[in-house]
């Protein structure tokens, strides 16, 4: 199974962020993109990402979300990870808050490409024991090397 890692960079991970709502959460989603990817500006990653929500929940359940888009102007697959310090309301389908978070940007036109990406991404998350070594990472860069480490 592809690594988490393959569609992040150190930059685009961070682990226990403070203080969100989900308003807050694609705002700090769009800025941790656009500061790592220059050529994707923070306005479009925020608003594809609040249009996309707004046609259903991107919540899992099991405190999971997986909020994605497609992006003119991007190249590839693009992921930035985040664990958050309080659970966010989310209304995912069982209604719990989410404290784990993948979002997930593919160009235009990939359709086929971004639900294979999305299916891998949402199969990893199926995994208990490697959601709950990403909740347990302290630091930034202990979650980027658990992401990078993948499913066992």
């Amino acid at each position: 199974m592809q690594s988490l890692a393959d569609l992040l960079t150190p930059e685009r991970t961070a682990s226990r962020v403070p203080g969100l709502s989900k308003k807050r959460l694609f705002e700090s989603l769009a800025r941790i993109i656009s500061n790592d990817l220059p050529g994707i500006s923070y306005d479009a990653v925020f608003s594809n990402l609040i249009a996309r929500e707004k046609l259903g929940s991107t919540g899992l359940g099991q405190g999971i979300a997986i909020p994605h888009c497609r992006m003119p102007g991007c190249e590839g697959p693009v992921g930035a990870l985040l664990t958050l310090a309080e659970p966010i309301e989310f209304d995912a389908p069982d209604n719990q808050p989410v404290d784990l978070v993948f979002a997930l940007l593919v160009p235009e036109g990939e359709e086929q490409r971004h639900l294979n990406t999305l299916a891998g991404i949402a199969r990893q998350f199926s995994q208990a024991d490697y959601c709950a070594r990403l909740r347990a990472a302290e630091n930034d860069e202990a979650l980027f090397a658990v992401a990078e480490a993948g499913v066992q």
